[in-house]
């Protein structure tokens, strides 16, 4: 009797399913600023605001929180608004230090298909194998980042500090 209440046990814990992991990632380098939801990396949720990062990210961030079990977010950390990028990084580094949340970065060309990145005025970042150069551009160059709808082979970088690169004015 006991060895079959024992086996019963350990095919209902072994039938339990294992909790689902959510990461969020974040692109705040240019407007609209964009987030994701990713459960087992897979797109399931998308958000779009116009609003600025130091407006609208914080209660964005704080309402998946309490939705999803959030264990990782990525972000963007450049190249791209300098001021956003910062914000992003405070808030997110402050989640993982309160919350134990994983913090990533990647580059920003990673949602863009590689194209140049406004910089300031016509100036455009952009990536030459590996390096980020800037280029005046006469006409205005209009690239959307758009969140992809897997980030399994999204390459996330050593570091998660922000990738500043100012262009000379």
């Amino acid at each position: 009797m006991i060895l079959w209440l024992l086996n019963r046990y350990k095919v209902e814990v072994l039938q339990k399913p294992l909790p689902k992991r959510y990461s969020i990632v974040v692109i705040a380098i240019s407007s609209p600023l964009l987030l994701g939801v990713y459960e087992e990396d897979s797109l399931i949720e998308t958000i779009s605001s116009e609003k600025k990062t130091s407006e609208i990210l914080l209660p964005l961030l704080l309402e998946l929180l309490d939705k999803y079990a959030i264990h990782r977010v990525i972000y963007t950390r450049g190249p791209g608004s300098y001021m956003a990028i910062k914000l992003t990084y405070i808030m997110l580094k402050t989640l993982e230090i309160t919350r134990g949340i994983q913090c990533f970065g990647c580059s920003g060309f990673s949602f863009n298909g590689g194209k140049p990145i406004k910089a300031i005025g016509n100036l455009y970042f952009f990536k030459e194998k590996e390096t980020i150069m800037t280029q005046k551009y006469e006409q205005q160059v209009s690239i959307p980042f758009v969140l992809s709808q897997s980030i399994q082979d999204l390459v996330l970088d050593d570091a998660s500090i922000p990738e500043y690169h100012l262009p000379a004015v």
